[in-house]
């Protein structure tokens, strides 16, 4: 019904200067005394066939509209062959869009070439980083003493970011590894573990943990990364206390601290990217992205992430699966 309102809306002009001319023979007919009839029944005749013209003409319109509606849903890229045009007015406007597809095109290929570049280059530079970093490791593998341990954890952080770096860059790539397939969660968790010892140990900060029974459906170098993710910030934002790791049946990962906790109104925004809240600004040290990489690394996995804080008593974070299961 819309739709005809609009196309009689389209058409007033035709359908007004039909109804004047009809007007107006009826008119010159009756004052020279002509029988009306002579007038009427023409404009009878002649307004059933434009009827069913205009019926037809809906009609068509209709299906255009119905193809330009599921053009819309299409990207760009996917929207040739457009409808042919019928007026002058739709050929332009035709003519108007395939210039700016053409544009965008363009624009696309531009980025797309800019972003390859940037991404080859950053990841070049990731694996370089990587060479002086060992040779640190190296080095400080046969030194003992509390400036030694230092420089051990500032180390390790240093390759925590390059991993970020490189796990942004690779989040949205075409290329993404991903190898799903049933994993144990203990030995994914147990691996996020043994980097953190040293860290653990030198913190004093007592980890509470058993053994977990559950295979989940994953990608094992994507989750370990969450996991040790969540462990940096349990250990950065806890400077007493414990932190446990548990498995929480049917289907949750539970890493909780006792640390100072997050803010109220930080916590719905904590996930966002480069989004530090005011504990991340007071440390000076947060990017701002671990959270961020580890709610887009979960969501496409179709793990679920979950934060709740409370301050001065800590934060409980849960990575819930569609189907965890159990071993026998």
């Amino acid at each position: 019904m819309e739709l005809l309102l609009f196309y009689l809306k389209s058409r007033r002009r035709e359908l007004a200067t039909f109804a004047f001319f009809c007007a107006f023979f009826c008119a010159a007919f009756a004052l020279y005394r002509i029988p009306v009839g002579a007038v009427l029944y023409p404009a009878l005749v002649c307004g059933l066939f434009g009827a069913g013209l205009l019926v037809l003409d809906v009609r068509d319109l209709w299906k255009r509209k119905r193809r330009y509606e599921e053009l819309l849903k299409l990207p760009g890229e996917l929207w040739e062959p457009l409808p042919e045009p019928r007026t002058p007015e739709e050929e332009a406007a035709l003519r108007l869009v395939d210039r700016l597809l053409s544009e965008e095109r363009a624009l696309r290929g531009e980025m797309d070439a800019r972003l390859a570049d940037m991404t080859d280059y950053y990841t070049t530079w990731v694996h370089q980083i990587k060479t002086p970093i060992a040779a640190m490791r190296l080095t400080l593998q046969n030194e003992d003493g509390e400036t030694a341990r230092r420089l051990g954890e500032e180390l390790f952080r240093i390759e925590q970011y390059v991993g970020m770096v490189l796990c942004y860059l690779r989040l949205d790539s075409d290329s993404t590894d991903y190898v799903i397939a049933s994993y144990g969660l203990d030995g994914i968790v147990r691996q996020a573990i043994r980097r953190f010892a040293a860290s653990f140990i030198g913190r004093n900060l007592r980890l509470e943990y058993e053994p977990i029974e559950a295979t989940v459906v994953t990608d094992e170098k994507w989750l370990l990364f969450v996991v040790e993710q969540l462990l940096s910030n349990a250990l950065k934002y806890t400077p007493s206390g414990s932190v446990t790791i548990r498995f929480e049946k049917p289907d949750a990962l539970v890493v909780r601290d006792t640390g100072i906790g997050i803010a109220p109104e930080d916590l719905p925004r904590i996930c966002e990217r480069g989004y530090t809240g005011c504990n991340g600004r007071s440390d000076k040290k947060a990017s701002g992205l671990g959270l961020y990489l580890c709610r887009r690394i979960c969501g496409k996995l179709s793990h679920g992430l979950e934060i709740s804080s409370t301050p001065g008593e800590g934060t409980e974070v849960r990575i819930t699966f569609e189907q965890p299961l159990e071993r026998e």
